[in-house]
């Protein structure tokens, strides 16, 4: 925080104090009238016959103010209540973090050391680990993925065994470690409407799918030129470039002729965020074990 900022906070904080104390004194004592004894002095204020009594605080709720500001006092000294004033206890909110997270570290190092000794394909078929697999899932993937792993719009399903960069378990491991980014760049100003349109069919050919076959005759030459350096010649796609197959019939942006041509037209950006700013090595080693049980036989998983 600037320094203008913190004599800010230290200006606001110390003018209300006072400004507040001022007034608990101010109404410590009340003028009588000549009219008036100290029991029967009101404030003038009279409504529907009843008349406001004008008097101080009772003895004893004074003191409790006086208790809060003394507390407020000793707040601001001992904890960094005055901005550029650390206070004498020391406390920030990061270090309090700082603490916590070495408490459960403590707790849990011996349990995920345990984990992160064996071997991914092994882990995921721990059944105590892949519980507490679930969990790191549930809390860190499953917003994007769905709950059960079973993917949407534009996120992979990690139960089947169609994978963009390898299923492999160190595969999945360094997509959890340092994220992905997908990029199909778009092909309206090359192909034209014409161009996308033919390609589309094309496309919708190699999963043996209905397809207008004229169309598609031409744009297999499209695809020849400009798209088999990332999906190859046959259209099975390539790990190394996170290129899908387009020959099954799984499909991340959906697979009707319109979003084909939607994403030749426009191309897709897709980014799997990388996880070793947000989790340690144990947690995301754990986390690829549960990942790729999702994909196991139903008699394997656990």
């Amino acid at each position: 925080m600037s320094t203008f900022w913190s004599l800010w906070i230290i200006g606001l904080t110390l003018i209300n104090l006072v400004l507040v104390l001022w007034v608990l004194l101010a109404n410590r004592k009340v003028a009588v009238r000549d009219d008036e004894t100290p029991e029967n002095r009101t404030t003038g204020h009279v409504y529907d016959g009843i008349e406001e009594y004008d008097n101080p605080l009772p003895r004893w709720w004074f003191k409790m103010f006086i208790a809060t500001f003394i507390f407020a006092g000793a707040y601001l000294i001992i904890y960094p209540g005055l901005g550029a004033f650390e206070g004498l206890a020391g406390w920030t909110q990061e270090n309090q973090l700082e603490k916590q997270q070495m408490k459960a570290d403590a707790l849990y190092s011996e349990q995920f050391g345990k984990y992160n000794a064996m071997p991914i394909a092994e882990l995921a078929r721990d059944r105590d680990a892949m519980k507490m697999g679930l969990r790191l899932f549930a809390n860190n993937c499953a917003v994007c993925h769905g709950a059960d792993g079973g993917g949407n719009y534009g996120f992979p399903n990690l139960t089947d065994n169609d994978w963009l960069w390898g299923g492999e378990p160190e595969t999945i491991k360094q997509t959890l470690i340092n994220g992905r980014k997908g990029i199909m760049p778009p092909w309206a100003a090359i192909l034209g409407e014409e161009g996308i349109a033919e390609t589309t069919e094309y496309v919708l050919s190699l999963s043996g799918r209905e397809h207008d076959s004229e169309l598609a005759s031409a744009g297999a030459e499209h695809f020849q030129r400009n798209c088999v350096v990332c999906h190859g010649a046959d259209g099975s796609g390539n790990h190394a470039l996170g290129a899908p197959n387009l020959t099954d019939d799984i499909w991340l942006y959906g697979g009707q002729p319109q979003d084909i041509r939607q994403t030749l037209r426009d191309g897709r950006n897709g980014v799997m965020p990388a996880q070793k700013e947000l989790l340690k090595e144990s947690r995301i080693h754990l986390l690829a074990a549960y990942v790729y049980s999702l994909s196991l036989p139903l008699d394997e998983q656990q």
